[in-house]
């Protein structure tokens, strides 16, 4: 019988010892008797938008609710999202990084994002046009607690500057957060 023994080892985002830098990468190494079997997987460095809470038009509930969205936010995120977004203004490196955020999406040209984009379909009802998203899964960190959530990026959207993000819990609340309150949003 031969024995079987499996590890991971997780490096460093930078190692001093390499002359080059690694970004994040699993050694997965798997010993069966005199042979090893070894694989690498290079993972995505993690995001981080910082940012300013602050009111948005009060009409995202209207797009939130419609079931043909709901079906899709539970495959992404898990459950149904809370019928509303919270919106965050960025700045500096954070607007940067959502801009990144936005090439990965389709919406701008540049540089794209590292992160698992998550297609969002449009539909039509009535006659109305529901248009598509893309969104980006994350963890929302106020007040040293972190919450599951996305950031939601319309195909058509006038924000350039401003981070919708959804949950499946109404975060203002939840998180005690009010305009101009400073949160992190972190990706993966």
């Amino acid at each position: 019988m031969i024995a079987h023994r499996v590890g991971h080892i997780s490096l460093p985002s930078k190692l001093s010892l390499l002359p080059w830098s690694v970004q994040a990468v699993v050694l997965h190494v798997v010993l069966l008797g005199s042979r090893t079997v070894m694989s690498v997987m290079h993972l995505a460095p993690a995001m981080r938008i910082n940012g300013v809470v602050s009111s948005g038009l009060g009409r995202a509930h209207i797009f939130m609710s419609q079931p043909h969205y709901q079906e899709q936010f539970k495959s992404i995120i898990g459950r149904s999202a809370w019928p509303g977004t919270l919106n965050v203004h960025v700045e500096g490196d954070s607007l940067i990084n959502y801009k990144k955020l936005r090439v990965s999406a389709g919406l701008d040209e540049g540089e794209a994002s590292n992160i698992t984009a998550h297609r969002i379909k449009g539909f039509d009802r009535d006659g109305v046009s529901f248009g598509g998203a893309t969104a980006f899964l994350a963890k929302l960190n106020s007040s040293g607690e972190s919450h599951d959530c996305a950031i939601l990026i319309p195909d058509l959207t006038r924000h350039e500057d401003v981070v919708e993000v959804i949950a499946d819990i109404f975060l203002r609340e939840s998180c005690s957060i009010d305009d101009g309150d400073t949160i992190s949003i972190v990706l993966e």
